[in-house]
């Protein structure tokens, strides 16, 4: 099955649909990259980290998540993270630190 959307790892136009599923240290953290073009490193490294959380890299067609869609499997998963924000901001300034390495060499 396929829903349309669904798409092969984290989509940047999901971002702005995060807002509001946290606290205000997470809603800053979109509010900060949701306007970015894709090609910004603060938006590869926020896919990247949402990527992480949500499994992309694990989800197929098939899946039940993919079936959900992206948008609803985000928004689930960080509605469900059992960290609080400052630990997802961590998780991002580690994507933001990783995506500096990929980028920079």
């Amino acid at each position: 099955m396929y829903h349309e959307d669904t798409e092969i790892l984290f989509p940047h136009r999901v971002i702005a649909d995060l807002h509001g599923q946290r606290g205000s240290s997470w809603d800053k953290l979109v509010e900060r990259v949701r306007d970015k073009e894709g090609d910004d490193p603060d938006t590869i490294a926020f896919v990247m980290m949402m990527a992480r959380i949500n499994g992309c890299l694990s989800c197929n067609a098939d899946s039940f998540r993919a079936m959900k869609g992206c948008t609803a499997c985000a928004q689930d998963s960080v509605r469900r993270h059992r960290g609080d924000d400052k630990e997802l901001v961590a998780m991002f300034d580690k994507a933001r630190k990783d995506t500096d390495e990929l980028l920079n060499g």
